[in-house]
């Protein structure tokens, strides 16, 4: 899959879902939206749910992907799903992943697991 030039972000989350779905996680859904925040993919893996971050970084200038992922935007990321979770009434494990890339193809690729603790 090639870069979508005009919007370089939504390519990755692409790339990002097809290689955790190669990995054997299942998507539920994409771009979760709410009054909190956005959750990029939320995928399953066996019983639990897994909320991923995904992080195009292709310039290192002002840090990493993982770097840009603050506490302020964890906070974030942790009050979205919970109110994911209660909306849908989930009560499974679950946990937060990112997938880090420097450029928008498969080659460039860091999976962190439990890359945000609750």
């Amino acid at each position: 899959m090639k870069l979508n030039i005009d919007n370089p972000g939504l390519a990755a989350e692409k790339i990002a879902a097809t290689f955790l779905a190669q990995q054997g996680l299942k998507l539920i859904t994409t771009n979760f939206h709410c009054r909190y925040g956005e959750i990029d993919l939320i995928m399953q893996e066996g019983k639990t749910l897994v909320f991923v971050e995904v992080r195009l970084r292709t310039n290192a200038r002002f840090g990493s992907a993982a770097v840009s992922i603050t506490p302020h935007k964890q906070q974030k990321l942790i009050h979205t799903a919970q109110f994911y979770l209660q909306q849908h009434a989930i009560q499974s494990p679950c946990r937060f992943d990112a997938v880090l890339m420097h450029k928008a193809d498969y080659t460039q690729i860091e999976w962190l697991r439990n890359a945000i603790e609750t």
